[in-house]
């Protein structure tokens, strides 16, 4: 004990200029003022080491222990694509965890925030002290106070005064306040800041945890030292597979300096490993076209486009411009581009060539069925989803039936309001039945007992108006949708907002998969912002009525038709962009 009174004294004699000048707080400074702490330091983030840091006897600041397996996430970032399964699903949940976190720290006693009002200057140790004794949380002060100067991009001087505070005060500098610290360096491009927390962090507690790493990554990209976040991101793959977005950092800087092999390099490795490249990774690329051009650098773009397309990828705006850009500075040859817009009858208005029509052509409509029947229906994991018994005696059923215009999963459109379930669906099938539709509902076994949610009246108006087939409870519906839609012929449409992405996995091979994609955006119809008492509509990939095109990436040779977001937009998953880029060989 009197060892760490002899350090603490020793640190303000030395060190004290720097709380009582603090706008004097500089970089080597910073770098001193946390090597003091050498000896001291009391926990460590390993995430990729389970080596646990002795305490001395009787140590029991649980709180710190929890400090050390702070993560930072990365905000996920998903691609534009319409059935990219799952993203309404993974936004709500994401929106939902944001207020749920915000209603705990708002309800719970424990953890009060901070409400006091930032500094706009580096502060001195008495006046910290002050705010802190204000705040009525002198434990969770220091690490709120550096979040809330990130959130509000403080000076970097009023931040480094925070962190001297702490170290006089505790003789020691907590990781996640260090990482709360780097967030804001990197996010600032102070870069010398980040060079000299990497020596520091990396000295004292040897493995880091990924946030950090990843934030490492990003703040050396775009330097002189880039090459030092590629060592980085190799470190990581000998343990986890990084994101797209430390991949894309790297890139970046790749081309950033010159690197444009090592740029496609990164690219490849992140396409094997089955990662899915955010519009940054190809903003870097198609930049890279502009700069170096070449023949082989037109090879890999034009790849890229072709993945964006088998992907059902768009480019946001900004991306597509970018795209324009490379296209019209291609050597001896003349593009020109236009933003434009698609006639209904999928006819181009700006250069008037027709678009690919949605539809499969009957050859191409065989070969899905049958591989969608032996891979998906018949597959070894579907009566993980039903039984044997029940799948035939469906098969049964539907080839006594009348082939159907319209199979509509009943649970899930039934689910598609907050009001009755039973008169959502009855609206539903009672629409259809009016524009002379022979209609299959599949529902459960238990969506036949009465009750607030499912009415007798409704249920029974249902059966008099659609054939309907209810499965076990326990069994999912999506193998009898495919069935039915696909065996009913190429006119079949089915109503569901489930996206089919395991059952498109279950394809064995890209062609299928395509087609299975292809074919699921010309007759998958969703319901659209139905409320009970008003007319059902229905949209189709976000339109009113089944288009006639395909709303994907194209070419013809001497043309290529893009369609993009704007830059920041949301629509739904099933939704699709309505602009397009036309770009297109002038001789």
């Amino acid at each position: 004990m009197g060892s760490m009174l002899i350090s603490k004294s020793g640190l303000y004699f030395k060190y004290g200029n720097i709380l009582s000048h603090p706008r004097t707080v500089g970089c080597s400074q910073l770098r001193i003022l946390l090597s003091v702490f050498e000896d001291s330091k009391l926990h460590s983030a390993h995430l990729f080491s389970t080596k646990r840091v002795s305490r001395p006897l009787g140590y029991q600041n649980k709180k710190e222990d929890r400090q050390k397996d702070f993560i930072i996430r990365e905000s996920p970032s998903f691609p534009k694509s319409v059935f990219a399964a799952g993203t309404a699903k993974k936004t709500a949940e994401i929106l939902r965890r944001k207020s749920g976190l915000q209603e705990a720290e708002e309800s719970d006693p424990r953890q009060p925030r901070v409400r006091v009002e930032l500094p706009d200057r580096p502060l001195t140790a008495s006046e910290w002290r002050k705010l802190q004794e204000a705040s009525g949380n002198h434990e969770r002060f220091p690490i709120q106070t550096m979040t809330s100067l990130f959130a509000q991009r403080a000076e970097i001087d009023v931040a480094k005064s925070l962190l001297a505070f702490v170290a006089t005060e505790t003789g020691t500098l907590p990781y996640k306040m260090l990482l709360r610290y780097l967030t804001l360096c990197v996010a600032a491009g102070h870069h010398g800041e980040v060079f000299d927390l990497y020596d520091i962090m990396t000295g004292r507690f040897g493995s880091l945890d990924t946030g950090a790493y990843s934030l490492f990554i990003r703040g050396f990209s775009h330097t002189e030292r880039w090459r030092k976040a590629l060592d980085i991101l190799e470190d990581m793959k000998r343990v986890i597979t990084p994101s797209s977005r430390n991949y894309g950092c790297v890139i970046a800087g790749a081309v950033q300096h010159g690197d444009v092999g090592m740029a496609w390099a990164l690219y490849d490795d992140l396409i094997e490993k089955g990662l899915v490249p955010n519009q940054e990774i190809w903003q870097s690329l198609f930049q890279s076209g502009m700069s170096w051009p070449g023949p082989e650098q037109e090879e890999r773009l034009q790849g890229v486009l072709m993945y964006m397309r088998d992907n059902q990828v768009y480019p946001q705006q900004s991306l597509a411009q970018t795209i324009e850009a490379w296209f019209q500075s291609i050597p001896e040859m003349s593009w020109k581009g236009s933003w434009t817009t698609v006639e209904p009858k999928g006819v181009c208005r700006s250069c008037k060539e027709e678009l690919e029509s949605i539809h499969l052509t009957q050859e191409e409509y065989s070969q899905l069925r049958e591989r969608v029947m032996r891979e998906v229906i018949r597959g070894q994991d579907v009566f993980n989803k039903t039984t044997p018994e029940e799948l035939e005696s469906f098969k049964t059923f539907v080839k006594r039936k009348p082939a159907f215009d319209v199979v509509i999963d009943g649970l899930n459109v039934a689910n598609t309001t907050r009001g009755s379930q039973s008169e959502t669906l009855l609206a539903v099938v009672s629409e259809l039945e009016q524009q002379g539709q022979v209609i299959l509902v599949l529902g459960r076994k238990h969506m036949l007992n009465p009750s607030r949610s499912w009415d007798r009246h409704h249920m029974a108006q249902v059966q008099l108006k659609a054939h309907c087939f209810f499965t076990d409870n326990i069994s999912e519906d999506d193998p009898f949708l495919l069935y039915a839609t696909l065996h009913s012929g190429n006119h079949c449409n089915f109503v569901s907002r489930d996206l089919m992405r395991d059952h498109k996995a279950c394809l064995s091979d890209d062609v299928t998969r395509r087609l299975f994609f292809k074919w699921q955006r010309g007759h998958q119809l969703v319901l659209s912002g139905y409320n009970l008492g008003r007319r059902v509509r229905f949209r189709v990939r976000g339109l009113e009525r089944i288009p006639s095109y395909d709303t994907i990436i194209q070419t013809s040779g001497r043309s290529w038709h893009v369609p993009y977001d704007d830059d920041g937009a949301e629509r739904c998953s099933y939704e699709v962009p309505q602009r397009w880029l036309c770009l297109r060989k002038t001789h």
